[in-house]
């Protein structure tokens, strides 16, 4: 068994962290990349604090939800050194805490590694010996305000809740919430305590990538503050198969009453439980629970102390309702006090009881309401108000707001969708209903409609930025490029993809984004950031940032699935023109058809959202094609109403020289069709979250009958090209699915093998969509130049109308020069695509009325189809 670190001299230590070999060889950490036991994770504790150095130093850790960050937080616990631990997220508040604390190690990621600074051998500072954590208060990312902790009130709140939540050495719990804040650190905490696993992740639960984690980790577990139930509603958490999942819990700001009855209501009718937890920093974490079989009929309760705590209320001349006043607390997770400055790192205990500020109200069950906050009053123009009640009266007014203010005026950011001018209008109602409540001047109430409530990294209300909005501050020159921040981004993201509910914690596909729009997306980031992350579509965009150091100008990255599409309507129309003979791309184009179908398409929306946006696809594919169709047939009698019908592979004629121009179209819609309609049954559905990367292998497989003809039909020829390509699209889809190295070597090896011999005589198409196919697998990005990516974004954006046009605009001009009649050809359908475009763009709120209404899903585009499908047959 690995000992546990050398305890320092006169040190003390928290046992929990000294006692992690004790777990032997049980799974302790699970990652991305695997899992890490609890010897292992001894080990690498006992060399990170051998590291640390004999004498106890001061430690500030970088806080970030990986391995490398846990064991060095477990390290110094361990040992005997205090820690700092700070917001990995938020790079000028470390900076703020190094200036004001001046630490004499500082733990912090460099260049993929983990690096140790030591500014100094011996402490700068006197650290009292029961010292062990210091934390932001909730609110105060960077202030120098800090809450002292000590070995004992860690130890004493994993315990308390490790009994209460009844924590098993087999519960696998996600890490949901950043490891600096104090909820996020107790949930790592009390799983380590009994030995239970944690599921080390960074990624939002709006993240399709942290459910496919979560279920291949059985994960039991996860907890989040109310705006994580926010981000549940929008990704259809109610009808997700999970079924390893116990309990969920929330703290972090009060859940409104009817939210915690819907989701205890939600977890008993699917097996889990709904702890509804109330806390501060000051505590440790948590001071009370609310026992989940009386969630449905107490939902507005803070519930009772937990193990080893205890309540009283101090009476208060404002309150004089009876067992109502400020609720205080004593406990052994109660705090030693608060640090200003590195003189009180010196202090021992100078908090005996925390007077928590908040206004309770015992029930005749014993429970604990919170019914207001004493420290939120603010007095303007002699009128005493309080910003919690104001909130509480916009909510049954249907508005959802943030209120705070000062001795000038009353600021209160609130919800709204739509139009500018909606904006102000719903300004107006507000700012009346809260004059008439308050008694307030209008003058005195700013009001401002966002698309959603400023937040802290974790979750919870930003008071600080909604009082800006009263008083906006000089913002100063901006540390990163022009147009790159976080605001800058989501004014982007809203733009582009037509929401008025952007945050900085959405992701590109959480807000319903596609294969279209993803174009014009990752060409606008790449040139803003200076670099396109591989992941950066399911990435929040608080995290998109420019790369430290300078970047050339001209030297950008393009998306291969977005290279591949421009190059391949640049060989089909040339190959038709005869400029070239370049074969191979329709079929290339199909299996990114299915590609970008799994990227976009197969978020974690619930399944009728998904079949609502599969079906905006495939109309977005069909009806340009039908317009453009429908034109030509009242100019000449080039095609026929079953090409207008999107029919001509199963009703003919088949002596048509011209009826075949749009096979392609059609098989991609048929396919499309057959996919939504396979996943709208429950089933399937379930079948696809739990078996992303095996569900289209198999689908691979059975299209395989097909393109072999193994089922002896008999006559193929007569045939819809869907039945005999399907394979192409279901390998694309594993493709996109593929997690792993072995998972790519498969579907790669699976290309490689059922490709030859689907063109007879023609070795050179095939082994054009092998190699690109694989490129597709193995290579997400490939180096390029602004210019490059700027006529590649066109291309690949409009190569469906650019297909749909060439065929009558290159016979106009052919006869006077092939290589302008190709020219012509692609800027024709460059414009007809920006038309259409924007008339596509309305089609969300044609097919369901309602959707623009509702907060979560204005003007949602359909994800998932390549909507550049140029191809004929013999392309």
């Amino acid at each position: 068994m690995t000992a546990p670190p050398a305890l320092l001299p006169g040190a003390k230590t928290v046992p929990f962290a000294r006692a992690l070999a004790a777990h032997h060889d049980r799974t302790a950490v699970i990652t991305a990349d695997g899992p890490v036991t609890y010897r292992e994770l001894a080990a690498r504790v006992e060399a990170t604090a051998d590291r640390l150095g004999p004498a106890r130093r001061l430690v500030l850790v970088v806080g970030a939800n990986t391995v490398e960050a846990l064991v060095v937080h477990l390290a110094a616990l361990s040992a005997g050194h205090p820690v700092l631990l700070v917001p990995g997220d938020h790079p000028e508040a470390v900076q703020s805490l190094i200036d004001a604390y001046d630490p004499d190690v500082v733990a912090h990621p460099d260049g993929g590694q983990w690096a140790l600074d030591e500014r100094r051998p011996v402490s700068a500072h006197d650290l009292h010996p029961d010292l062990a954590l210091l934390l932001s208060t909730s609110g105060s990312t960077g202030s120098p305000k800090l809450v002292r902790l000590s070995h004992g009130n860690l130890q004493a709140n994993a315990e308390s809740i490790a009994e209460y939540l009844g924590i098993r050495d087999t519960d696998r719990a996600a890490t949901t919430l950043p490891m600096h804040y104090c909820y996020g650190l107790s949930v790592i905490h009390s799983h380590l305590l009994r030995g239970a696993a944690l599921i080390l992740t960074d990624l939002s639960v709006a993240d399709s990538c942290f459910w496919e984690l979560f279920r291949s980790a059985r994960g039991t577990t996860f907890a989040g503050v109310p705006y994580t139930f926010d981000l549940l509603d929008r990704v259809g958490f109610a009808s997700m198969d999970l079924p390893h999942l116990r309990y969920v819990t929330q703290a972090g700001g009060r859940l409104a009453p009817d939210r915690v009855r819907h989701y205890a209501a939600l977890g008993r009718a699917a097996g889990w439980e709904l702890f509804a937890m109330y806390g501060q920093t000051e505590a440790t974490a948590r001071m009370a629970y609310l026992p989940p079989d009386l969630a449905e009929t107490h939902p507005g309760a803070a519930g009772v102390p937990i193990p080893g705590g205890s309540f009283r209320l101090e009476p208060l001349p404002d309150w004089p309702e009876e067992d109502t006043g400020e609720l205080v607390y004593t406990g052994p997770n109660v705090m030693l006090g608060y640090a200003r400055t590195p003189d009180d790192l010196a202090l021992g205990r100078t908090t005996q009881e925390l007077h928590t500020g908040d206004i309770a109200r015992r029930t005749p069950e014993g429970m604990y309401e919170i019914v207001g906050r004493r420290s939120r009053f603010v007095k303007i123009l002699g009128l005493r108000i309080d910003p919690a009640q104001v909130e509480a009266m916009l909510a049954r007014h249907g508005v959802t707001a943030l209120c705070t203010g000062d001795d000038t005026a009353l600021a209160v950011a609130a919800v709204g969708a739509g139009a500018a001018g909606a904006h102000a209008s719903d300004a107006r109602r507000i700012r009346n209903l809260v004059t008439s409540e308050c008694g307030l001047p209008a003058r005195a109430v700013r009001v401002h409609v966002l698309a959603d409530l400023p937040r802290l990294p974790t979750g919870k209300p930003d008071y600080r930025a909604v009082r800006e909005l009263a008083h906006p501050a000089d913002p100063g020159p901006s540390a990163q490029g022009p147009g790159s921040g976080p605001e800058d981004l989501c004014r982007l993201y809203a733009r582009i993809l037509d929401r008025a509910d952007v945050t900085q914690d959405s992701t590109f596909v959480s807000l319903g984004g596609d294969s279209l729009s993803y174009v014009e997306m990752s060409l606008h980031l790449e040139e803003r950031l200076g670099h396109l992350p591989t992941d950066w579509h399911t990435t929040p965009i608080r995290e998109l940032r420019p790369p430290e150091g300078e970047i050339p100008a001209r030297r950008r990255t393009l998306d291969t699935s977005v290279a591949l599409r421009a190059v391949a309507i640049f060989c089909i129309v040339g190959s038709h023109i005869h400029v070239f003979g370049i074969k191979g791309g329709a079929h290339l184009l199909l299996a990114i058809a299915g590609y970008n179908f799994a990227r976009f398409h197969l978020t974690t929306a619930e399944r009728g959202e998904r079949v609502r946006r599969a079906c905006l696809s495939i109309a977005r594919v069909a009806v340009p094609t039908m317009i453009w169709i429908g034109f030509v047939l009242l100019l000449n009698n080039d095609y026929t109403l079953a090409n207008l019908a999107l029919l001509d592979s199963v009703l003919g004629p088949e002596d048509s020289k011209t009826g075949m121009h749009f096979w392609f179209v059609e098989a991609l819609v048929y396919i499309l069709v057959v996919a939504v309609a396979l996943l709208a049954l429950p089933l399937a559905d379930r079948a696809e979250r739990r078996f992303p990367y095996g569900l289209p292998l198999a689908l691979a497989a059975l299209g395989l009958l097909t393109r072999y003809d193994l089922l002896g039909l008999p006559d193929r020829t007569h045939m819809p090209d869907a039945v005999t390509v399907f394979w192409l699209f279901a390998l694309g889809w594993a493709a996109a699915k593929a997690g792993s190295r072995n998972q790519r070597i498969v579907v790669t090896a699976a290309a490689l093998a059922t490709v030859p011999g689907f063109f007879p005589g023609d070795p050179g198409r095939e082994a054009i969509i092998m190699s690109t196919f694989a490129l597709l697998v193995w290579v997400p990005s490939l180096p390029s130049r602004e210019r490059v990516n700027q006529v590649a974004g066109l291309l690949a954006t409009h190569s469906l109308y650019i297909y749909l046009t060439h065929w009558q605009i290159f016979p106009l001009i052919d006869g006077f020069s092939r290589h302008v009649a190709f020219l012509a050809s692609l800027v024709f359908g460059i414009a007809y695509g920006i038309a259409a475009t924007r008339v596509m763009r309305r089609l969300p709120s044609l097919l369901s009325p309602g959707a623009l209404r509702t907060r979560t899903r204005p003007g949602l585009r359909a994800p998932g189809v390549v909507r550049a499908r140029p191809w004929s047959r013999s392309t």
